[in-house]
């Protein structure tokens, strides 16, 4: 397109000089352009988001009844990502975590609890295609409990705990979407307490009893893994002012029923009312095959087994929300 431009120009100037004067200062031009946007997406660039929402109601002499309650759910997020080059370094961090008082007896109860760190190589191979590798370790800060029983810890910090490292490919055709893909992953799953481990919990190996009933051999804290890995994440502006991120991770285990796939979906609405007021909507999915879930399948208050079972959460917050 360019020579038929220049040959034009050519006959109309009645010279080839000229034009190979324009078409060079035109190239180098265009190189500067290219370079200085290069040199600007390069470096470090961080930032986050710091929310504290809070929810209190209160009854006196309410006909139709009710109960006073007052929750507190903190959130934290933040990244780190740097360019250079062909060159690219992600890192996020993600602390959340609840609280909720109801009525006048009983104590303070959990309602969410999160500590999960990733961090991504990648090394550019083509225009969307990195060659990449990931690690990331999720556990939570403080004791949990199968709520009416407060006195029984179903976990605990590093209890469990994971710890995954794979390497792969990672797809990135734009800043707001990525596609992680390994087909070699290692998976530890941690269990630093020894009343869970003895019990097996999390998919660790338990403990061994003789038959008058003597531990013979302590439960395992670690349990290892190895298979295929995919993380995909996502976000958007879908409205003014109304944010969507989604992450969804996925895990085989090669060695051990690979059809049994773990899962593991987040996804997080903001609803932007000024620079400071807001409201986040969080919903989290996950099945994993080795974690057994107490089943009352007559809804009679008795637990009748346990098994690997769908887990959801979802939190609705309003209040106070600063970016930087």
């Amino acid at each position: 397109m360019k020579k038929i431009i220049y040959a034009a120009m050519m006959l109309l100037v009645s010279t080839g000089i000229t034009a190979q004067v324009v078409d060079e200062e035109l190239t180098e031009a265009e190189k500067i352009i290219k370079a200085q946007e290069s040199d600007s997406l390069d470096g470090w660039k961080a930032g986050g988001v710091l929310g504290v929402n809070l929810t209190q109601a209160s009854f006196t002499n309410w006909a139709a009844g009710g109960e006073n309650s007052v929750a507190v759910n903190g959130l934290l997020s933040t990244f780190a990502n740097y360019k250079k080059g062909r060159s690219s370094w992600d890192n996020t961090l993600n602390l959340a975590y609840g609280m909720l008082k109801q009525g006048d007896e009983g104590g303070v109860r959990k309602t969410d609890d999160r500590i999960d760190f990733m961090s991504k190589y990648g090394y550019k191979a083509t225009e969307r295609w990195y060659y990449a590798a990931l690690v990331n370790f999720k556990t939570q800060f403080a004791a949990g409990y199968n709520y009416p029983d407060d006195s029984t810890e179903i976990s605990t910090f590093l209890a469990p705990a994971y710890a995954l490292a794979a390497i792969g490919m990672d797809y990135k055709p734009h800043d707001n979407f990525t596609a992680f893909i390994s087909p070699f992953t290692a998976r530890m799953t941690i269990v630093n307490d020894k009343t869970l481990a003895d019990a097996g919990a999390f998919g660790v190996d338990p403990a061994e009893f003789d038959l008058l009933g003597n531990k013979i051999k302590n439960g395992k804290m670690l349990r290892a893994e190895y298979g295929g890995y995919i993380r995909v994440m996502y976000k958007k502006e879908i409205m003014e002012n109304i944010n969507l991120e989604t992450r969804f991770d996925a895990f085989s285990n090669y060695t051990e029923e690979p059809a049994h796939i773990d899962v593991n979906w987040e996804l997080l609405l903001s609803l932007k009312v000024n620079k400071f007021i807001s409201a986040t909507v969080s919903t989290q999915l996950i099945y994993d095959h080795d974690i057994d879930i107490a089943v009352d399948r007559n809804n009679d208050g008795v637990l009748d087994g346990a098994g690997p079972r769908v887990q959801f959460k979802e939190i609705l917050g309003v209040g106070l929300n600063y970016k930087f």
